[in-house]
């Protein structure tokens, strides 16, 4: 090893002691007496993976003695690999980015990395959970780094099930909710309105049906395992079927196999939705008997297109609404076709529908179809389509004030203040402050008397957002913090996490990557020596588009410095950017993820708004959050200087 190696292990080995320190006490003390000699064996395996549920080797007590520590080096990479007395290896500990810091602490078994936490931001605290060779396909996201996966960036059909199974036995409904198919993700599949309604309406029951589920005896075992995907080959249904705009990978009829209480169970998933590199459940499992017949091929999706329905579990609605459906179906086909002056007399004839719905179905089912009326009431009023749908949404207001449970009646009043404010927002000569004022006492109001209900953490995100873009940089850091600590694993909680992170990002590395169109990896630590600017944007933002004759200019003026552009693109269809990037010509490369503002690209750093711009150094620091365009070339001399 040449000297400046061998000073650079010296400089590993101290900071490697001291990260160790803060996340293990029995590193402390050894971190104090033993700066810059190697770590034993017997203190690095006794480090523990931040997830519980990893199986890796652990040496014997009589082992440990015999085990080695050796440095390793892997082009700039740099740390240190625990091995047994027999030379294979058992863990392995890594500073990537050559600041003298550990950021991957990594486990194996029988000699195949299993498991690794990474330390993403380079702060010291695991932010990332990713699973290996035998132990799957795993990639999760901490972004509060609080220990708890908050969404998955990777994980496998199989893998989802196994996360079912360990929700309900353990009654957690975040970890159910991260494997569950969101309403923003269902809007990126580009589904038909028939097949979108019907998943909103499933999607709108699931955490009711799971407190239901996991509140009954004959649930499973705490202590249930998961032991089996059991599955028919994954189905493509091709672009054009019931109205969809895209192609949509799913299983059906999935099951799991389990053992809870001391017997082996089947658990029914049911279908499977592909989103990106994640599979999505749609509904709460089913237990099934276990003299219940075979399962029929069909499903969600997998339907028969004649007139009669297949077999189902589930029974038909009352004659009723069974008729009262099909005419909203035909509705919903109307609104697709009509023209503006003829909205408004479809938008109220939906709206009667689903008023007689209300009233013939269940208790148990009426909620989803307020939900439903609601959300299409407080759209059109904000929209202008339907003119009578503020007042309608009042009265459903006032009627479900007398009628609802408490969680219902915040849904529907929070949807009467965005479709109020989205209104007023569009009056002429609006005072803008003054709106803004009255809109943030509305949803501090709100969130006060509403502390519990899951609509909360959305209004506190709208709080933020509304003190973040009027410059109350400290109030809004109080919402996002607040939103974190009391809803956590909520999609609120990873937008106000993320937010957070860009507001105290000044001075700090910027890691990020992403696909490009194309299927490429891009990551800004590839762009270490220049000058970097990132640009969110999205085809629909006109302050966008105005922008990029300046960043063209800026580009071929200031390239020969070493600055470069990365844009990351918050469309919610890809043919949109691709459209906007040859009607452009844009040269710089782009980074894509479907989901728009909602999409993970965007909630990493919490972004609320475009145009959005932050520019590193060349060392791949953030100089600015926040920067407008004007500002850039004066930044960029100063840079340069």
């Amino acid at each position: 090893m040449s000297p400046a190696s061998a000073q650079n292990f010296i400089g590993l080995t101290a900071a490697f002691l001291a990260i160790i320190a803060a996340l293990a006490t029995p590193w402390q003390t050894f971190a104090q007496a033993n700066q810059n000699r190697t770590p034993s064996p017997r203190q690095a395996l006794q480090l523990r993976p931040v997830q519980r549920d990893v199986e890796y080797d652990i040496p014997s007590p009589e082992e440990i003695d015999r085990c080695t520590m050796e440095p390793v080096r892997v082009g700039k990479q740099a740390g240190w690999s625990v091995r047994g007395a027999d030379g294979t290896i058992l863990r392995r500990f890594m500073d990537t980015n050559a600041d003298n810091l550990v950021d991957q602490w990594s486990y194996f078994k029988e000699g195949l990395e299993v498991y690794r936490d990474i330390d993403g931001n380079f702060n010291g605290k695991a932010d990332q959970y990713r699973w290996f060779h035998t132990a799957g396909t795993r990639w999760g996201l901490d972004p509060d780094e609080d220990g708890r996966i908050n969404s998955w960036r990777i994980i496998s059909a199989e893998e989802v099930t196994a996360e079912v199974v360990t929700a309900l036995a353990r009654r957690e409904w975040d970890r159910f909710a991260r494997v569950s198919l969101t309403t923003t993700e269902l809007k990126s599949l580009g589904h038909g309105p028939t097949k979108t309604k019907e998943l909103e309406e499933k999607l709108a029951s699931l955490a009711e049906k799971f407190k239901k589920f996991t509140s009954q005896p004959q649930g499973l075992d705490p202590n249930a395992k998961w032991l089996q995907f059991s599955g028919f080959r994954p189905g493509i249904i091709p672009a054009g079927t019931d109205g969809s705009t895209q192609e949509i990978r799913v299983y059906e009829n999935v099951v799991a196999l389990a053992e809870s209480g001391g017997q082996n169970i089947q658990l029914l998933i049911g279908t499977l939705v592909s989103v990106g590199d994640t599979w999505r459940v749609i509904d709460l499992p089913q237990l099934l008997d276990g003299d219940q017949p075979a399962i029929e091929i069909s499903g969600f999706f997998f339907r028969a297109q004649s007139g009669e329905r297949p077999a189902s579990t589930t029974p038909l609605p009352e004659p009723k609404i069974h008729q009262l459906v099909e005419e909203l179906e035909k509705r919903e086909k109307a609104i697709e076709q009509a023209t503006p002056a003829q909205l408004a007399t479809v938008y109220q004839q939906k709206a009667d529908l689903l008023e007689q719905i209300i009233q013939a179905s269940s208790a148990e089912d009426r909620a989803i179809w307020i939900k439903q009326l609601a959300d299409m009431l407080s759209f059109t009023a904000q929209e202008g389509s339907y003119p009578q749908a503020l007042e309608r949404l009042k009265q459903l207001f006032g009627r479900v004030q007398k009628e609802a449970g408490r969680d219902l009646v915040a849904y529907v009043r929070y949807r009467l203040l965005t479709a109020e404010y989205g209104l007023a927002i569009r009056q002429p000569n609006v005072d803008f402050a003054k709106l803004q004022t009255d809109w943030t006492k509305q949803l501090e109001a709100f969130v006060t008397e509403y502390a519990q209900s899951p609509e909360t953490a959305e209004a506190m995100l709208q709080l933020a957002i509304a003190q973040e873009l009027t410059g109350e940089e400290a109030s809004a850091k109080k919402w996002y913090s607040r939103i974190v600590e009391q809803f956590p694993g909520s999609h609120a909680a990873i937008k106000a996490a993320g937010a957070q992170r860009r507001l105290e990002s000044v001075g700090k590395p910027l890691v990020l990557r992403g696909p490009s169109p194309t299927g490429e990896t891009i990551d800004l630590t590839q762009l270490r020596g220049k000058i970097v600017l990132v640009h969110y944007w999205a085809s629909w933002c006109e302050p966008c588009k105005a922008e990029i004759a300046a960043l063209k200019d800026l580009q071929s003026r200031f390239n020969r410095y070493g600055f470069s552009i990365v844009g990351i693109n918050l469309d919610h269809s890809p043919e949109a950017m691709q459209n906007f990037i040859r009607e452009y010509q844009l040269t710089w490369p782009q980074l894509y993820e479907p989901g728009g503002l909602d999409s993970r690209l965007a909630n990493e750093l919490g972004i609320v708004t475009v145009p959005t711009m932050i520019l590193l150094d060349q060392q791949g620091r953030v100089v600015n959050r926040s920067l407008q365009v004007a500002e850039l070339e004066a930044e960029l001399k100063r840079l340069i200087r």
